[in-house]
């Protein structure tokens, strides 16, 4: 790559310093990264850690993820579970306009997902096998896990229809309230396990995505 000059090293701070007067930080950042833009927020690369068992510490929740009773108007039925992808909740639905809210983890960008699907399976501590495209990112992965508190599915999964994707717990509490997943619902293993308790197979479950503006 050819080095730049002095007049092109000049101009390059210009335009950080205009972009970061007009507000614009993605800009900047551009311009000071060579055009590798930042992430956006609440997005990661977080990667799986097999074996990792998180502490009663690691799985206390910041106060707007932990899993509390709120307000929450719908015409679903009590029971009825429904994911807000945008802002990292899950709420099953109680009736009375309540529900009871757990912070989650999502699928990061290019897999994410929204539609209607039933709970057709439950397991309590599941085995894990990483799909290939998790293989391929990470190659040092094992190629199956059995469950157990260092498994990356956490202590529950549920199954939802005919989809490879899942409701489950993790072993990663950190990421509760971030998209790094493959498309699979993920709680605190405490969460997850409340919310099995709660739930039978059967359950629909109706995963929403805001548009973005």
């Amino acid at each position: 790559m050819t080095a730049l000059s002095r007049y092109d090293r000049k101009a390059l701070w210009l335009l950080v310093i205009c972009a970061a007067a007009l507000g614009l930080p993605d800009l900047s950042a551009r311009a000071q990264t060579g055009g590798a833009a930042a992430a956006p927020s609440g997005e990661s690369t977080v990667e799986e850690r097999p074996g990792y068992v998180p502490t009663a510490g690691d799985e206390r929740l910041p106060a707007i993820y932990q899993r509390q009773m709120v307000f929450y108007r719908t015409a679903e039925p009590a029971g009825t579970i429904i994911v807000d992808t945008t802002d990292r909740y899950l709420y099953l639905i109680q009736g009375d306009s309540r529900a009871i809210r757990y912070g989650i983890g999502v699928g990061r960008d290019g897999f994410q997902w929204e539609g209607l699907q039933r709970i057709v399976r439950k397991a309590e501590w599941p085995d894990w096998v990483p799909p290939a495209e998790m293989i391929a990112r990470q190659p040092y992965l094992p190629r199956f896990m059995a469950g157990g508190p260092g498994n990356p599915l956490g202590a529950r999964a549920m199954y939802l229809g005919t989809t490879v994707y899942r409701i489950h717990g993790t072993n990663q509490p950190n990421t509760i309230g971030s998209a790094v997943s493959s498309g699979c619902i993920r709680l605190v293993n405490p969460d997850v396990m409340d919310l099995y308790n709660r739930v039978p197979v059967g359950t629909k479950v109706i995963v929403q995505q805001k548009p973005k503006v």
